[in-house]
């Protein structure tokens, strides 16, 4: 197994590194969640045929489950506050490059008022409809969506791709407020921290961070092609962390015996 501290930049020929990330607080985890369903969907819209499309609005239901519970656009709010005080405090700094750092609030200003803008019921258009809310009903039960159940999203799903494209891009700019913002925040916290070298003895490895300097999110890497990957458990006080084994899909898991050297990056 290669080192993690040769790791470099994949090219267009080479795998990229195996990049793991674990969320310590409630907040973060939102955030990781909402992030891997707004690129799903983004990745599935543009594909023509109705089966993507069918992916794609499975995506858009679960973030609307998501953002039912608690208030994200106020956690949102408050995170791009806190990264602009913190941007601003770099201005002070020497070294900094001052037309990057402009670059940065900019955007998060822009988002702020986008998302301000949009304001408190910005969902609710898409909870009223009657279309996403049938289709939300049935897919709690398995193949509920089938055309017997849903002649109207079968229909819908028969339209030229054109039509489809029209109807769930206007359903995504409802959400992409939120998500654009949400994507823009977890850039800056994985930005903000540099990777150290570390090394798992016998396959584990424990962390305790600091009191006063919380850590949101971790992040582990491992070279392309590896066997191994990590088992996380913990809180913003303490971590552990297991490599394990991979055979196949027949066969559990185990945890290594070796000594395992990794890239550690914690998130603030």
């Amino acid at each position: 197994m290669n080192s993690p501290d040769q790791i470099a930049p994949a090219s267009a020929a080479e795998p990229a590194p195996a990049v793991y990330e674990q969320p310590l607080n409630e907040r973060m985890r939102t955030f990781l969640r909402l992030d891997f369903l707004y690129q799903q969907a983004l990745y599935h819209e543009e594909r023509t045929d109705s089966w993507s499309t069918r992916a794609a609005v499975g995506s858009l239901l679960e973030i609307l489950a998501i953002t039912a519970r608690g208030d994200i656009r106020s956690e949102v709010l408050k995170e791009l506050e806190r990264q602009m005080s913190v941007m601003h405090e770099y201005q002070t700094r020497p070294g900094v490059d001052s037309s990057r750092l402009r670059a940065v609030l900019s955007n998060l200003a822009r988002l702020r008022t986008e998302l301000n803008n949009a304001g408190a019921l910005f969902m609710q258009r898409l909870r009223d409809s009657e279309f996403l809310n049938s289709i939300k009903h049935r897919s709690t039960i398995p193949g509920g969506t089938c055309e017997f159940d849903l002649p109207d999203y079968r229909h819908w799903l028969d339209q030229p791709f054109e039509v489809r494209s029209a109807a769930f891009d206007d359903w995504m700019k409802t959400i992409r407020p939120l998500c654009d913002a949400v994507i823009e925040l977890l850039w800056l916290t994985r930005e903000a921290a540099r990777p150290r070298l570390e090394t798992a003895a016998g396959g584990s490895f424990h962390l305790t961070f600091e009191k006063d300097n919380p850590c949101q999110l971790l992040r582990l890497t491992l070279p392309a092609g590896t066997n191994l990957f990590p088992e996380i458990s913990g809180s913003h006080h303490r971590c552990s962390i297991r490599f394990l084994s991979w055979t196949d899909v027949n066969a559990r898991p185990t945890q290594t015996a070796e000594d395992v050297r990794f890239l550690l990056t914690t998130c603030g």
